[in-house]
């Protein structure tokens, strides 16, 4: 499989051509914010784009663990903010009660607005989630990342995979109002962009740690043959509406999750660290969850301000 990723180091933005191995020094090659989405837009394919990383002059071979050395999201545009993280819901075949027939017309799942690319979290970085939440679960999933050009065209440049923990306890709550404040957790991705075609199947497991100990732990699998859904028809559907479309935005596209550790019964507590080894391609992705502390009557202490001198008493 090949692979790219991004990555700064002392202050400056590379590029990496595959997996870094510990204890092993890794060649990165300097790249300006937006090089590589102008790589990927010029065409010519993966082996184009690592070929012009290839012959980049200005390099520096560092340590993989470097403590320098921050890996992140695939093209994150730093600088613009110009990235959207969204997803697919109820994708799953082990969510509806038999699988389609080849002929079956399309039917658009559910979709929504997870946040900003800034908002992303890569490797070990903590995921914060309101204290307030009802009961957490975690959602391995592909995620596809797109590049739109000057005209708003996009362009499938790879994937990754993500955790789009969520609030599935609010969400059951009221599944057709509160689903997405469900979805305002963090979350986290792979820093890893693999050159090719979405997977159609992913294999790994989960493992949530309590305490420094193994608290549960299940398998999972994700990619197009889990999903009910055909991936090109919900991508398609997508990109018709113009907002997505926007020149130079970078669309992460998250394809869903089978079921998880909740519907095993677990509850993830503050502090759990949660681990995704994606045996398949060979690839962890593990985040500790961070209750965020309760902000008291943030908006009603600002509207005070202007309450009228009458009613201010």
């Amino acid at each position: 499989m090949s692979i790219l990723f991004e990555c700064e180091y002392q202050g400056l933005r590379y590029a990496g051509l595959d997996l870094p191995v510990a204890g092993e020094r890794q060649t990165l090659y300097r790249v300006t914010e937006g090089r590589l989405r102008e790589l990927f837009l010029a065409g010519g394919g993966p082996q184009a784009v690592r070929d012009a990383l290839a012959a980049t002059a200005e390099t520096v071979e560092v340590d993989a663990e470097d403590p320098e050395l921050r890996f992140l999201p695939p093209l994150l545009p730093t600088g613009s903010n110009n990235a959207l993280v969204t997803g697919f819901m109820g994708t799953h075949r082990s969510k509806f009660p038999a699988p389609p027939a080849p002929d079956e017309p399309f039917h658009a799942p559910n979709w929504l607005i997870k946040g900003f690319g800034s908002w992303l979290k890569t490797q070990g970085e903590p995921l914060t989630v309101p204290a307030s939440s009802v009961a957490l679960l975690e959602e391995p999933e592909v995620a596809l990342v797109f590049v739109n050009d000057d005209e708003g065209v996009p362009h499938y440049a790879g994937y990754t995979f993500a955790n789009d923990l969520n609030d599935i306890g609010l969400h059951q709550q009221n599944p057709w109002g509160w689903t997405p404040y469900a979805k305002l957790c963090d979350t986290s991705m792979t820093p890893w962009l693999f050159l090719g075609e979405p997977p159609a199947t992913v294999t790994g497991r989960i493992v949530i740690e309590r305490a420094g100990a193994t608290a549960w732990k299940g398998d999972f699998a994700c990619g197009g043959d889990a999903i009910f859904q055909r991936v090109p028809d919900m991508v398609d559907n997508l990109f018709s509406y113009p907002a997505m479309r926007r020149p130079g935005l970078v669309n992460y596209l998250l394809l869903g999750s089978d079921k998880a550790s909740w519907h095993d019964g677990f509850r993830i507590a503050d502090g759990d660290r949660v681990t995704f080894h994606l045996e398949s391609h060979g690839v962890v992705l593990s985040n500790e969850i961070a209750y965020a502390p309760a902000v008291e009557r943030a908006a009603s202490a600002g509207f005070a301000a202007f309450a009228p001198a009458s009613a201010a008493g």
